[in-house]
């Protein structure tokens, strides 16, 4: 470690020298300059980490100096110097950032024990930036693995050297599908499994870019046993998992994938902790949420067992239990309702009335609205205006 004394008076920087106890607190060369252009010279060059600075100088004043390296982010301390003990040096020095003053004349015990509170909470620091520094590079390179094996699984290219560089060296490996419910957050679950994997030289687990709600692990043979347990007992969700297929070359990955999400799909999956009744009920208020905010959207019972890890058959019975009709009827009712406000307060196609919800054939809407509320939607728009002349 390095410190510079920075004074225009030789005998002030003479005796700071002679009084630090540099070397018990592991400063290697101490550095002196006599005015602020020679000391700005040196901190550029050598970047001491300690600074012991004169408040008033000839030319450029400790203050300026000060500033200057705030401007630069110095990292260092800086102790100020002065003979005058004022307020507004003190204030000033307090809203220039620096680590502490001393007055002269200099007495040995306060610089000494000033010089070792700066060199701790400088350490203390460089340990923090450290961490920091360390914490965004394995961020970086995890959004990097993420991504690249985002782009193997939907087909996209990739190097498959890079995807063998994210895992331990193996002849074979197994991969799994993870499905997450989307109302969990689950990227700490991913890192936390990834963590155990790489712990364990295992393999790695793969947040997927496309989807949120899904996880890629790909892990050394004969391991995803011991995995899945520890899944069951460090997860306090429910997971849904699709495993069994054997890796051997990375540009299979592709086909894998697809194999796992239609099998997800298709509901053919084992599931880790199961939804106790407080978790269904609140899941079926999701549901019905949900299809109150996307009823324009094309719906189905299967994209919504999917979507709120429940079976077609728990949500269809379920649904009319919460809502007192089936999902369909439910939908038609939401989207007929829009229609209505859309004919009464716009002056939109009917052709483009039926688009916006849905209805491709502008026929069948007319006929569904008309089965609804007894009359077509032509007719429903001409009634909504002569009631509104009526009443004026």
């Amino acid at each position: 470690m390095k410190a510079l004394i920075i004074d225009d008076e030789f005998n002030v920087r003479y005796v700071i020298r002679h009084l630090g106890q540099w070397k018990q607190h592991g400063i290697t060369d101490v550095l002196e300059a006599a005015n602020g252009e020679e000391a700005k010279k040196i901190i550029e060059r050598q970047n001491p980490e300690i600074i012991f600075t004169d408040i008033k100088m000839p030319g450029i004043s400790g203050i300026e100096i000060m500033e200057w390296l705030n401007s630069i982010a110095y990292s260092g301390k800086v102790i100020f110097i002065t003979g005058f003990d004022d307020y507004s040096f003190m204030r000033k020095a307090i809203q220039c950032n620096s680590f502490d003053y001393l007055l002269k004349p200099i007495e040995a015990d306060p610089f000494n024990n000033t010089l070792s509170a700066a060199i701790e909470s400088w350490l203390s620091e460089k340990e923090e930036r450290q961490n920091k520094e360390k914490g965004v590079l394995e961020e970086v390179k995890r959004f990097r693995m993420n991504h690249v094996v985002t782009q193997a699984c939907l087909g996209e290219p990739f190097e498959e050297l890079e995807v063998a560089s994210f895992l331990p060296l193996a002849d074979e490996y197994d991969v799994t599908l993870i499905s997450f419910y989307h109302m969990h957050h689950s990227e700490p679950y991913i890192q936390l499994l990834a963590d155990e994997l790489f712990n364990q030289d295992w393999g790695n687990a793969f947040a997927l870019q496309h989807d949120q709600n899904l996880c890629l692990v790909i892990s050394t043979q004969r391991h995803w046993l011991a995995i899945e347990e520890w899944i069951s007992h460090q997860f306090d969700i429910p997971v849904r998992l699709v495993s069994g297929k054997a890796l051997r070359l990375f540009n299979e990955i592709p086909r894998l994938y697809q194999v796992l999400q239609k099998a997800m799909d298709d509901q053919r999956y084992r599931t880790i902790h199961r939804l106790n009744d407080l978790d269904d009920a609140q899941r079926m208020q999701n549901i019905v949420a949900y299809v109150e905010t996307y009823y324009m959207e094309e719906l189905s019972l299967e994209k919504l067992a999917n979507r709120f890890f429940l079976s077609r058959e728990h949500i269809s019975r379920k649904f009319k239990q919460q809502t007192g009709m089936p999902l369909s009827k439910y939908i038609m009712n939401l989207r007929i309702d829009q229609a209505k406000s859309w004919l009464s307060e716009t002056d939109e196609s009917i052709l483009s009335i039926s688009l916006m919800l849905g209805y491709k054939d502008e026929k069948y809407f007319s006929k569904l609205f008309k089965k609804v509320v007894g009359i077509t939607p032509f007719e429903y728009r001409n009634l909504d205006k002569k009631l509104a002349l009526t009443s004026r």
